[in-house]
């Protein structure tokens, strides 16, 4: 009898110690965030025995039916991670993870910054080229972005106040919108483009964001009215004006840059978007084409801001870049092999203002190596300035060959630092993406056709 009696006491003493080692699994989440509270993408958040989730296009990530005591870390190698990890043993929302960008700049950074610095005019603008008179919206733009990304407030400022002054007599008037292109006295010339318009908007968002400013929230608002007003029935934007009136071209990069530019998301996003689906979208490639039924349909940036402009748009569009851009041209400057990207399929150039767009576009899918391999790749046509001391910057292009389409690049765009390629390559070297502040709108699934 005492037998049974025990046995049937260890029996019990078996089940009871099984069902309470059965522990409730509960759920985790939380977002990892920039300097500009803005969500990081594609972040890895281990927790447990080496899993991981990735975060989404607004930094959240969500880890379900954990058990016991874990530990949260987020894992980048382009990101240092307050704090670098938090352990959870309960459900637990609302967890949060500051990622500061690991910057490591170097002597050649500094003195592409120093380019910058110097090549600013005292009316604020900065030429597009050194020593030239052609001053660029774009480009001062891109400027004003290099400015804001090294902290630098009161350069930035000189070139927002410069149009800021101009609301009345150029932007609202006549047709609207900046003109393109001004002389370094800043009388304009050139048409109104969009795009160069909406580069000036991501600029000023840009600059409200990371001072937590509203100083230029006027030139804001009517930038954004203008480029609203170009808007077609079929969600199309009309490229800008010209001499002749309205631009009747509508130009896919341009029209990502409005998406960007135009903050959060209402019934402008919602119509834009299902024209390029209906429109500008290979479904079976993930491209977004420049011009439909032209042998030049295929444009870079539409790859590289694409990828950084629309929520949790497919990495295929990086992977398949090389492919049709990818090309090793010799740097007339330097006289040294340069690996990157053309403007286009013809692959006669490498275009160096692209291929710092995609080492941005490779940082924000996490991937560091091909990032860090073309930011290597710029280094290389780095060319000394002629001008200022201590000072350096980046052509347009490794050599003279044609730009987007058929047309030949000017002379020097192979040998003079000009302000587009010095600036994206700045971007790459600081992690800084001037695409983030206008990336999280909460763009319905259903309207993210990319995703289908």
């Amino acid at each position: 009898m005492k037998n049974i009696i025990t046995i049937i006491g260890l029996v019990f003493l078996f089940s009871c110690s099984h069902q309470d080692s059965g522990v409730a699994s509960y759920n985790i989440s939380g977002t990892v965030y920039n300097y500009y509270n803005l969500g990081i993408p594609n972040i890895k958040v281990y927790y447990g025995n080496n899993a991981y989730v990735v975060t989404d296009a607004q930094g959240k990530f969500e880890i379900d039916n954990v058990n016991g005591s874990v530990a949260i870390s987020p894992q980048d190698a382009a990101y240092t991670f307050t704090p670098n990890a938090t352990t959870v043993a309960n459900a637990a929302s609302g967890l949060s993870f500051y990622g500061a960008p690991v910057v490591a700049e170097t002597a050649n950074s500094i003195a592409v910054y120093s380019w910058f610095s110097q090549n600013q005019l005292s009316n604020g603008l900065v030429p597009s080229t050194e020593n030239g008179t052609t001053v660029s919206l774009y480009d001062n733009a891109l400027a004003a972005l290099v400015f804001i990304a090294k902290g630098d407030k009161v350069k930035a400022e000189r070139i927002f106040n410069f149009f800021n002054n101009r609301i009345s007599s150029e932007l609202n008037a006549g047709t609207g919108g900046f003109s393109q292109f001004r002389d370094t006295n800043g009388t304009p010339n050139g048409n109104k483009w969009m795009g160069d318009n909406c580069w000036l908007l991501i600029a000023l968002n840009n600059y409200a964001s990371k001072f937590n400013s509203t100083t230029y929230s006027n030139l804001q608002n009517n930038l954004a009215t203008w480029i609203r007003s170009l808007q077609n029935a079929d969600g199309s934007l009309n490229g800008g004006y010209d001499s002749n009136g309205l631009i009747n071209i509508q130009v896919t990069e341009g029209m990502i840059d409005a998406y960007n530019a135009i903050s959060g998301y209402d019934a402008f996003h919602s119509k834009l978007l299902t024209f390029f689906k209906q429109n500008r979208w290979v479904a079976f490639n993930k491209y977004l084409l420049a011009y439909p039924n032209n042998y030049y349909q295929y444009a870079l940036d539409n790859f590289s801001w694409g990828y950084c402009a629309f929520e949790d748009f497919p990495s295929a569009t990086l992977s398949s870049s090389y492919t049709l851009f990818g090309t090793t041209k010799m740097a007339t400057a330097t006289a040294t092999n340069v690996a990157g990207f053309c403007f286009d399929i013809d692959k006669d150039d490498v275009w160096l203002e692209g291929t710092g767009q995609m080492v941005v576009a490779y940082q924000k899918a996490g991937l560091a190596t091909e990032a860090n391999q073309y930011l290597a790749e710029m280094e290389k046509a780095l060319v000394n300035s002629t001008t200022y001391a201590n000072a350096k910057g980046i052509p347009y292009a490794t050599n003279i060959g044609t730009g987007y389409m058929s047309g030949v690049l000017w002379t020097g765009a192979d040998t003079n630092p000009v302000v587009s390629s010095s600036a994206w390559y700045l971007f790459g070297v600081l992690h800084f993406d001037p695409m983030a502040v206008g990336y999280s709108k909460n763009c319905p699934q259903v309207d993210k056709f990319w995703l289908n």
